[in-house]
């Protein structure tokens, strides 16, 4: 869900075994955290990500995962 507080879930598909790294970024576009980072077979993953240190605001979360890679927006509401 969009905006949450604070935790919630990023899933995502990879479709060749590949490193999936997914990191977030804050509205400036520093690296706050690396959520993954490790190599994964193909298929649909899940995982947590808990934004409790956090203060409330925008932030962006990047998957890279070969030469893929996609930015999306998230609201952290406290």
């Amino acid at each position: 869900p969009n905006p949450f507080n604070p935790t919630t879930t990023i899933g995502f598909g990879i479709q060749s075994k590949s490193n999936v790294k997914i990191t977030v970024l804050n509205a400036i576009g520093e690296e706050v955290v690396v959520i993954l980072n490790e190599e994964r077979e193909p298929g649909f993953y899940q995982v947590e990500f808990s934004a409790a240190n956090l203060p409330s605001g925008v932030y962006f979360y990047q998957l890279k995962s070969g030469d893929y890679v996609s930015t999306k927006k998230m609201i952290l509401l406290k």
